[in-house]
């Protein structure tokens, strides 16, 4: 539904493409601060120091915009947000526009990752207008939060215009701002929502699940990576499909351009060579110029995504990967209470990308004659720069074995060589002003991360990061708990808060799944059915059988949403959907697994027009017809070939056992003083084996 056949949106537009150039008065904040310095979220104390009266989303701001008939000014970002930053220096920064600001709106600022529920409206609202969002996200609205009008930057003399001419508006016209109002917020309500009642009984046919990638195919890019269009983001869900995929139908180009995909990240700019981690995206369509703010969700998942490719094809180059970012997490975004921080900055002393770049110069100073040259030939450093003002974004286009080669070296003693100049160049690095970590901790984010060290230790077997995990998951599970059994978002100074989001308990509940099946601790898979049963109650719709992104208990905003297609992390309805169907399997609850069912049939028609942002939806699809293994291991050596089996990709296997029969498939299952493995299918097992060698042969149809 697009708003612009409507007079105000054209009136408005009018208005941006006459924009003057002529220059306001310019003005500086004075020393006093407003009332985001008493707020928790570190994006909302950046702005403490703004001439602009900012509020926090609160009654307070309501109702004094309501009282003073004045209209909202909603402005939404984040602390790694670049242009969130600019537009702060430019405008907020600038007591004229402040003053134009605080007269006229009643203005509060949003960390949408605090609160992704408001966000969400208003970004809804912003693509409706205009075909697309972002951050920083500005929004006009009503007293009463419904909106008619959003979009995202404006450069200073840009804002100020709109500023004035909205204000023009709503005082001479309000029949036209509510008219534009009820229209948006009627076409908010219906995007991404799902009235019709569900059906568990449709039965996939297998050739739908395997047209998905044929239908993708001309999506990606078979040169460098990833799909084909600018800037370019990892989106890992949809290579976690293809995996998938591959695994069930052993289609090599499927699994090649996985493979093509991490590759060309790992030697992009968009990887940090020096410190590990990803950034998350790049400008380009090569990988090279990153927006340099670095954010946990990224770089859990690639952990996950990694893992998952090595255990296809175990790869050095993908174990390096791993063990860097985990890393460049452990180093950078661990809180010591077990929790971790939600992102670093992408600016440093105002510059984007500052602390991150290097001239010739400065790499020769630090690493001195011989091997300046060769890391500077590996890493593209070139005496003019690379990128902007004569600076370097260290990249790739080669495998160290290559250049090695290339250059007559022992690959051993290049790899020592690139080790130590890494080290050199890291801490040289660390002498400069770091960007700004956002340190809050959330709920649904720290679940990713979770993941991402189970399954690299599944990959690689490193103790250390299951024992990460653990501490991660004794974490939330002590401070983000609620003790009505619900669930906090946002930890921050040592206090938890804001109730939690769908995302938070789906991916929780996906983590603790995971966690049961590494160590076999039934607590977890208990746990993980106690949250979902929680989300139940208080976010499933009984009509359609999808969740809502917020609680029947959340605040009332002008709509009730619900999350649907997968992005940079999957959608909340997909991973309940996921996390429904393998509780039914672990406690033989038939109503969950028909709830995930009426789920994914509602999403089965998007799977197909939608592509990699149904990605999530399409491994259901995959796991529901060609339905999933369960693999019992009953003994006292349980947890050692537990262990020894998960070294494989198995997507669709649910692992369970231990010494205890506390779940229906386990009774009757334990034979004292031996260990045997059962590979079952639909509640039906084939005779017990002792090796993991016979019980893949079980899986892989070879016995």
């Amino acid at each position: 539904m697009k708003l612009t056949s409507y007079p105000l949106f054209f009136a408005l537009i009018l208005v941006f493409l006459s924009f003057a150039c002529s220059k306001g008065q310019s003005g500086h904040a004075t020393k006093g601060q407003n009332r985001l310095a008493q707020a928790k979220s570190p994006y909302l104390q950046q702005h403490a120091d703004n001439p602009v009266h900012w509020y926090e989303w609160s009654p307070e701001a309501l109702e004094k915009a309501q009282k003073e008939d004045k209209p909202l000014l909603i402005s939404v970002g984040y602390a790694a947000c670049h242009w969130c930053h600019v537009m702060e220096h430019e405008s907020f920064m600038d007591s004229s526009v402040a003053r134009l600001m605080n007269d006229n709106y009643v203005a509060i600022k949003i960390d949408r990752e605090e609160r992704p529920d408001i966000d969400q409206i208003y970004m809804n609202a912003a693509q409706l207008i205009n075909g697309s969002g972002g951050w920083p996200l500005n929004a006009f609205a009503t007293p009463d939060g419904r909106p008619f009008y959003a979009a995202t930057y404006f450069p200073k003399d840009q804002w100020v215009q709109v500023l004035t001419q909205i204000k023009k508006v709503y005082d001479e016209d309000r029949a036209k701002i509510n008219e534009q109002a009820n229209l948006l917020t009627e076409g908010i309500q219906n995007q991404e929502f799902i009235q019709l009642p569900g059906d568990s009984t449709r039965k996939f046919k297998q050739e739908q699940y395997l047209g998905i990638f044929k239908k993708w195919e001309s999506l990606i890019d078979f040169q460098k990576g990833g799909y084909s269009r600018a800037p370019k983001f990892p989106l890992p869900t949809g290579w976690e499909f293809l995996l998938q995929y591959y695994y069930f139908t052993q289609e090599e180009k499927a699994y090649d351009a996985v493979c093509l995909t991490l590759d060309e990240m790992a030697k992009g700019g968009i990887y940090d060579q020096i410190g590990g981690g990803f950034a998350r995206y790049s400008t380009d369509a090569r990988w090279f110029a990153p927006h340099f703010e670095k954010m946990l969700y990224d770089n859990g998942q690639l952990i996950s995504l990694y893992a998952h490719a090595y255990q296809i094809k175990p790869q050095e180059r993908y174990a390096n990967i791993i063990r860097e970012t985990i890393a460049f997490v452990e180093r950078e975004l661990s809180d010591p209470s077990g929790g971790f921080y939600s992102s670093i900055n992408a600016d440093s002393e105002d510059e984007e990308g500052k602390f991150y770049v290097w001239t010739q110069e400065e790499i020769e100073n630090v690493l001195g004659a011989p091997s300046a040259s060769l890391v500077s030939e590996f890493y593209q450093v070139e005496a003019d720069g690379n990128w902007e003002k004569g600076k370097n974004i260290l990249y790739r286009k080669e495998e160290s074995q290559i250049f090695a080669q290339k250059k007559d070296l022992e690959l051993r003693d290049w790899q020592k060589v690139l080790k130590e100049a890494q080290k050199k160049i890291l801490d040289a690095r660390e002498t400069r002003v770091r960007p700004s970590t956002d340190d809050k901790i959330l709920t649904s984010w720290n679940a990713l991360m979770l993941m991402g060290y189970l399954d690299a230790y599944q990959a690689l077997g490193d103790k250390h990061y299951v024992e990460q995990a653990r501490k991660n998951a004794q974490f939330l599970k002590a401070e983000m708990h609620r003790p009505d059994g619900g669930l906090w978002r946002n930890y921050k100074d040592g206090e938890a808060g804001i109730q939690a989001f769908l995302d938070d308990y789906a991916l929780l509940a996906q983590a603790y799944i995971e966690l049961y099946q590494v160590t076999l601790d039934v607590a977890w898979l208990n746990t993980a059915r106690k949250l979902v049963d929680y989300a139940i109650l208080h976010f499933r719709d009984e009509q359609s059988g999808m969740f809502y992104y917020t609680s029947d208990e959340s605040e009332s905003l002008v709509a009730r949403k619900m999350e649907l297609s997968d992005n940079v992390i999957p959608s909340s309805n997909s991973v309940m959907a996921h996390v429904l169907y393998r509780l039914g399997a672990y406690f033989y609850e038939a109503r969950y697994t028909q709830m995930s069912k009426i789920m994914l049939n509602h999403m089965a028609a998007k799977i197909d027009e939608g592509g990699p942002y149904y990605a999530n939806w399409a491994q259901l699809m995959g796991l529901i017809q060609y339905e999933p293994y369960e693999v019992a291991i009953m003994g006292p050596e349980a947890a050692d070939l537990n262990r020894e089996f998960q070294k494989q990709y198995l997507p669709t296997t649910l692992f369970m056992g231990g010494s205890q029969e506390n779940l229906p498939l386990l009774e009757n299952k334990l034979v004292s003083g031996q260990t045997r493995i059962y590979v079952c299918r639909n509640k039906v097992c084939k005779l017990p084996v002792k090796q993991v060698e016979q019980a893949l042969k079980q899986i892989n149809h070879l016995e």
